[in-house]
């Protein structure tokens, strides 16, 4: 099953961490689990002061500079992981270096309807 696990902490808290290329304690979890078969993807996200929040009312779009809700912890990144079960998706979570200084919320994934199209898409395209 796959599990979203999205990273929030304030963002001056997460310059705590190290964040080299060849010495991080982030990018040896992120290869440890890549290794381990459980990871599908990762992404660290820029600053929140470079987000935009698209809102669609009665068909006009809105756009607000930064995220959607003022907070002391913004998103900071994710992992697309594979679990066999919500527990094991914790201990994945619990790993993350991050949710030593912020929090990590754990979701599984759900399948839509709409998928199959574009998987058929993806599969004729390969």
């Amino acid at each position: 099953m796959k599990y979203l696990c999205l990273v929030y902490s304030n963002e001056n808290a997460l310059h705590d961490l190290p964040d080299s290329p060849h010495d991080s304690e982030c990018q040896a979890y992120a290869e440890s689990l890549h290794a381990s078969g459980r990871m599908l993807a990762a992404e660290a996200l820029q600053p929140v002061q470079s987000a935009t929040t698209v809102r669609s009312r009665n068909g006009k779009v809105s756009l607000t500079d930064g995220p959607f809700a003022e907070t002391k912890e913004q998103l900071a990144g994710f992992y697309l992981i594979e679990a066999n079960d919500l527990d094991e998706a914790i201990e994945v979570a619990a790993g993350i270096p991050a949710a030593r200084v912020g929090s990590v919320e754990v979701r599984p994934t759900r399948e839509l309807a709409t998928d199959a199209p574009f998987q058929a898409a993806r599969t004729a395209d390969s």
